[in-house]
């Protein structure tokens, strides 16, 4: 009993940090300041001299960056779900929904 719980909470930081990246962070970093916790591509260019190419390059790693936590979200999504309840599989869904970041 003591690992399913030390596993859901582990799980659950996880889904914390994939949902705060995909729903906080990430939407902001390439045109605007997240909340004033990050810079822009935009702000790296100007602060960074950076040629056409480093930014090109400097976009793909956000975007894979954007990419690797929507994926960790949705698998860890999917393995909460499959060890849910129907009621409680809806319970979640709904929570989720609830504490989404606009």
């Amino acid at each position: 009993m003591a690992i399913i719980a030390f596993s859901m909470v582990f799980l659950c930081g996880c889904l914390s940090g994939a949902l705060a990246m995909t729903f906080w962070f990430h939407p902001g970093i390439h045109d605007s300041k997240a909340r004033g916790m990050s810079m822009s591509v935009a702000e790296w260019n100007a602060e960074l001299d950076l040629t056409e190419e480093q930014s090109r390059q400097l976009k793909s790693i956000l975007d894979d960056f954007a990419r690797y936590y929507e994926n960790l979200l949705a698998d860890g999504n999917t393995r909460v779900l499959q060890i849910l309840t129907p009621e409680q599989r809806i319970k979640f869904t709904k929570l989720l929904k609830e504490h989404r970041v606009p």
